[in-house]
């Protein structure tokens, strides 16, 4: 099949390199003249593991291409991804889909021949209806059919979650778009990763409503993990508890700072400001985007109680910057939240990430730092914010010997309270009665 990928971020770069790994001629399309010279480069403009190596490979093989020029692309295309950003819209905090029309546009002056045309982007419900609609008024000659499907990729884990997915979810108004793209995940098809077919709408309020559900499955472990703390009991043995009920399942039932990145946050949002509109509002998906807000806050007033209530003058070193580990994404990480609040209060704040550097220093006036040991030099507490490997197994010892004062906050439960206080240290963890 040829393939025309629109918006080279995250999700097109991704989607285009797996497709193109599946054998697929696939062209990325960008209007960012120098990311596209720096993707010829073979220069990648996000951090994700293994990604460098498959566009590479692809690239090598002639099935991975890159181009600032749409028309040319579409003109030959069978099927044509709009893979562009739909960021929070300021003001009402409603999904901008100003990139997806102007894409939608672009794409109608191109077609020639039948193509599928195909909102990757995360998407309201009744986008794919405006988009059809402005491509029969741009070009009322256009044979094409626009169809949804959704992505489910995770930051740190996208190219496994694109080859092994637990479902593929393709939803369309006419059927001829069903063969088509039977045949573009042909690969995953033969190996019985389920294809769900469903109506268009349908298949954009999945999305939201799959986004909904794990973000409040966080909140909901995060709220009990407070209720840990007051009643005596440990949340990550709760966790084990419910989460070995195949009711539930065990996945993001991890109790921490709250969630970030670039889905959860805008998603949630979208998803209330859709069913408030459509006078059906979800209550339960408005009062998980509060709790999470006022969450990471708190994670930074749990790291003042833990320091004695007045951290004025003192040093505190963070590690962990993104909002998760095995990404340098930076969008709404519960790091940045944490931090302010630190420095509202009048600390001197230190930190390290072994990915997202750069990124966080566009966002954060602190002191940036070569490692967790430079970190926590001469620090009065320890911050864990984001789960990153390196930090699951540092050398206590060092780690102390650097600090003026030997506190931990935990904010991932990546340590256990009894090891750390063998070391020395004054250990804090999340959803953990203070005397376990």
């Amino acid at each position: 099949m040829r393939i025309v990928m629109v918006g080279s971020g995250y999700v097109g770069l991704v989607s285009g390199a797996c497709f193109a790994d599946f054998g697929h001629t696939v062209i990325c399309v960008d209007k960012a003249a120098e990311k596209i010279e720096a993707l010829k480069n073979g220069m990648m403009p996000i951090f994700e593991p293994g990604l460098d190596q498959l566009v590479e490979s692809n690239v090598k093989a002639n099935r991975l291409s890159f181009t600032t020029d749409l028309a040319d692309a579409v003109a030959d295309a069978d099927v044509v991804f709009i893979a562009v950003g739909t960021p929070s819209r300021r003001g009402d905090g409603h999904a901008d889909l100003g990139y997806v029309y102007a894409a939608a546009r672009e794409i109608a002056a191109a077609i020639q021949g039948f193509t599928v045309v195909v909102t990757k982007s995360t998407v309201p419900v009744g986008t794919g209806d405006e988009v059809e609609r402005i491509i029969r008024e741009e070009n009322p000659q256009a044979d094409f059919a626009v169809v949804s499907n959704p992505e489910f990729l995770r930051e740190g884990a996208a190219i496994d979650d694109f080859k092994r997915p637990d479902r593929i979810v393709v939803g369309l108004t006419d059927e001829r778009a069903r063969g088509v793209m039977t045949e573009v995940y042909r690969p995953l098809y033969l190996n019985q990763s389920p294809l769900l077919f469903t109506g268009r709408r349908t298949s954009e309020l999945i999305k939201y409503a799959a986004n909904g559900f794990l973000a409040m499955k966080i909140t909901f472990i995060n709220e009990i993990a407070d209720l840990c703390e007051r009643v005596g009991a440990d949340v990550q043995d709760v966790s084990r508890g419910i989460g070995l009920d195949g009711r539930i399942g065990s996945k993001f039932l991890h109790a921490g700072p709250g969630y970030g990145g670039s889905c959860f946050p805008k998603d949630t949002l979208a998803l209330a400001k859709t069913a408030q509109d459509s006078e059906s509002p979800v209550r339960l998906i408005e009062t998980t985007i509060a709790v999470n807000d006022n969450r990471k806050r708190a994670m930074g007033r749990k790291v003042i109680a833990a320091m004695g209530g007045d951290v004025r003058g003192k040093k505190i070193a963070v590690f962990g910057l993104t909002f998760k580990p095995n990404t340098d994404d930076m969008r709404d990480s519960p790091a940045i939240a944490v931090i302010q609040t630190l420095k509202d209060a009048g600390a001197i704040v230190a930190g390290y990430d072994p990915e997202g550097m750069e990124n966080a220093k566009q966002l954060l006036d602190i002191e940036f730092t070569s490692g967790p040991y430079e970190a926590a030099e001469n620090a009065d507490a320890a911050v864990l914010v984001t789960e990153w490997n390196e930090f699951r197994a540092l050398d206590l010892a060092r780690l102390k010997s650097a600090m003026r004062s030997p506190i931990l906050v935990d904010l991932r439960n990546v340590y256990r309270k009894s090891e750390l206080e063998a070391h020395g240290f004054d250990y804090t963890g999340v959803g953990k009665a203070s005397d376990l």
